[in-house]
């Protein structure tokens, strides 16, 4: 029907107001989460229970038990989560000091105190959730850090199909070897030692791909 003259305007109705993505459910997750990160850091794999998480987050044990199962659980969904970011590997304009760079932040990641890092690998010896979890967050990050050597490559410093995944683990395992199994103190000039036997090993071809052609 047409509207006649002195008719009020037609409106039409305002939408509805969106409701914010994620929602109570997110701020739940959030808070659980943080539980686990700060009970894990005080406590250690063995002190953590379901039910402390739940009190220190402020929510029902019901709904931590509904939702993440167990401990096991709780430790897979923090690393997840942790795989969710945005982070990106050091870009320092040289191999060598990228994997330095990405060294040094391995090093106070495992130092830092609470130790929650050293808990979550610990954890994975204990619960095979945490450990697919670790596996993925690992994989994820070594992913991204492939950029570095495609870098490399580019710039010349690597000969061509230079494979990066042997060559990051082979500049990172050093230091996870002497701080979580060997328990040593932190030593300064690691990251940097570590990063540069790797660099020559694949300046000299250690890491080149055989297949290639």
């Amino acid at each position: 029907m047409r509207p006649r003259r002195g008719d009020p305007p037609v409106t039409t109705p305002p939408d509805p107001p969106r409701r914010r993505p994620g929602g109570r459910t997110a701020r739940v997750r959030a808070q659980v989460l943080d539980a686990v990160r700060e009970e894990l850091g005080e406590h250690g794999y063995d002190g953590l229970t379901m039910d402390a998480v739940a009190a220190r987050a402020g929510v029902h044990r019901a709904t931590v038990y509904r939702r993440w199962g167990d401990v096991g659980g709780l430790l897979a969904d923090l690393l997840d989560a942790a795989g969710a970011d945005d982070w990106q590997p050091p870009d320092t304009g040289s191999l060598e000091g990228d994997l330095t760079a990405l060294n040094e932040e391995i090093q106070t990641a495992l130092t830092t105190r609470p130790p929650v890092v050293p808990a979550l690998i610990a954890a994975s010896f204990r619960s095979e959730q945490a450990a697919e979890a670790q596996r993925r967050l690992w994989e994820d990050r070594y992913t991204r850090c492939e950029t570095m050597v495609t870098r490399a490559v580019h710039r010349g410093e690597l000969p061509p199909h230079t494979t990066p995944h042997p060559l990051l683990i082979t500049a990172t395992a050093p230091v996870y070897h002497h701080l979580v199994l060997l328990g040593t103190p932190p030593d300064p000039h690691l990251p940097a030692q570590a990063a540069r036997t790797a660099t020559l090993a694949a300046r000299a071809g250690a890491f080149m791909d055989s297949t290639a052609g």
